[in-house]
């Protein structure tokens, strides 16, 4: 019995430590993480027990979906626009996009002088009507 129970203690003080080292220092609360090091080596099942249940931020509890139609109204309408699904892309299709931007603003810059060449063209041969 002692041996399990020296055996669960040694696992929570390398999980505290595992996780505390590994978190980022806006994911510590109350403490700095060295603090929290140090509490957890010299009072292990205290420091273990508090960096659980206080010292780290835990995320967000996520959305429960339910298995019945989707709600229509402002209720299903506002949670949707809360998290909106987002797909990371890769560099490869960043770069594409910017391709598409530059492609597309070069693009817009000929039609300009097109339509600037069009109008001084109109221009002149007003011009040339008119003095004729």
């Amino acid at each position: 019995m002692y041996a399990l129970f020296s055996a669960v203690l040694l696992v929570l003080i390398v999980a505290a430590l595992v996780d505390i080292i590994t978190r980022q220092d806006g994911q510590v609360k109350h403490l700095p993480k060295v603090l929290w090091v140090l509490l957890v080596i010299f009072l292990p099942v205290i420091g273990s027990l508090l960096w659980f249940a206080i010292g780290r931020e835990y995320p967000a509890p996520a959305a429960r979906s339910s298995r019945s139609a989707p709600r229509s109204g402002p209720a299903s309408a506002g949670a949707s626009a809360v998290l909106p699904a987002r797909r990371v892309s890769s560099t490869e299709e960043e770069l594409a996009a910017l391709d598409r931007e530059i492609d597309f603003h070069a693009e817009q810059a000929r039609i300009r002088r097109l339509e600037a060449e069009l109008a001084e063209r109109r221009r002149l041969a007003e011009g040339r009507e008119s003095s004729v």
